[in-house]
């Protein structure tokens, strides 16, 4: 910083200075911040595993804007250029042909979950062994997935997680302008009550934004006609129901500013998987390689955590290993 913008003579014994500016102060200690809280942990932690390499001061750094770019890798379901960058282990200038074949960016599992390479892949890929939230092996009471990584054992709560990685994409794309849809190709019709319906004619707009069109199909039914394509495959009638309840509570006008982390919560919320359903080896896969590319997917949007780790050490404790 220049020195003419910082007064170092406001104390005697200079154990204060006032800056010209404080507020780009106070804004550059703040993004820094969301930067390293925002940095998925797995990601670091998988860098400080490989060894000293990932000492290297000229190693790439995790930052927002690279993970922008890896989003864009795992949202067609094949996340491991951006997690290469992540660990260290080189630059992401290798395209998706080049790491699974020309057919690999069209691969998409049901639920709207990327599906992962299949074993034998793997097998061609020894990279693929490396990802810091390690190759799903298990489903426990169809709510946990078990991964197995260098570490360890990688507990993960699938919905929450889920959650977390619907949630941002809803909301990286209301940031651009408004949110992706898709029309319903035969409406989804409910009885409403007089507010909804009242609600639903009163936000058209802010519905648009969010990617949801509701109209009137009767004085007393309205029909759910577009909903997000990232929540095309969950229950419309429910997600209309619960945006619209969020929105009575709301000036229609200023929602979208006011209230939009509370109704992409709710939304994303409806376009998780959930409990007790059963995923695919590939589903639980994609679903760690998209963990891994997102922004704050170590917590839910409630801010419980999604996953945990247990080392191979704190295992061989609980059996007594070694004693």
């Amino acid at each position: 910083m220049d020195p003419a913008r910082v007064d170092v003579n406001v104390h005697p014994t200079k154990i204060e200075v006032r800056f010209r500016d404080s507020r780009e102060v106070h804004q550059a200690v703040r993004y820094a911040l969301e930067d390293a809280l925002a940095t998925p942990r797995a990601g670091l932690a998988a860098g400080a595993a490989s060894g000293p390499a990932s000492a290297d001061p000229a190693a790439p750094r995790a930052s927002s804007e690279f993970l922008k770019k890896s989003w864009a890798f795992a949202q067609q379901g094949w996340a491991q250029p951006a997690i290469s960058l992540m660990a260290n282990r080189g630059s992401y200038a290798s395209d998706l042909e080049a790491l699974w074949g020309p057919k690999a960016a069209s691969a998409r599992g049901p639920g709207g979950l990327a599906t992962s390479p299949r074993p034998a892949e793997e097998a061609e890929n020894p990279d693929t062994h490396d990802w810091p939230l390690g190759r799903a092996i298990a489903q426990l009471q169809g709510i946990y997935v078990l991964a197995e990584n260098a570490q360890g054992l990688v507990i993960v709560d699938m919905h929450a997680a889920h959650e977390r990685i619907v949630y941002e994409r809803l909301k990286s794309q209301l940031d651009t302008s408004r949110i992706a849809s898709q029309p319903l190709l035969i409406p989804a019709t409910f009885a409403a009550t007089p507010q909804e319906v009242a609600t639903a004619e009163a936000s058209a707009q802010a519905l648009g934004t969010l990617g949801l069109e509701i109209t009137p199909f009767s004085p007393r039914t309205l029909a759910v006609r577009t909903v997000p394509t990232s929540l095309a495959l969950g229950d419309a009638v429910e997600l209309a129901r619960s945006v619209l309840a969020e929105l009575a509570q709301h000036d229609a006008s200023t929602v979208i500013q006011r209230a939009q982390n509370e109704l992409l919560s709710t939304m994303a919320c409806h376009g998780a998987v959930r409990a007790n359903r059963q995923l695919t080896q590939g589903e639980m896969n994609g679903l760690l390689r998209q963990m891994e590319a997102t922004e704050r997917s170590d917590q839910c949007n409630h801010g419980r955590p999604t996953w945990r780790q247990v080392s191979i050490k704190e295992l061989d404790a609980l059996f007594m290993r070694g004693r």
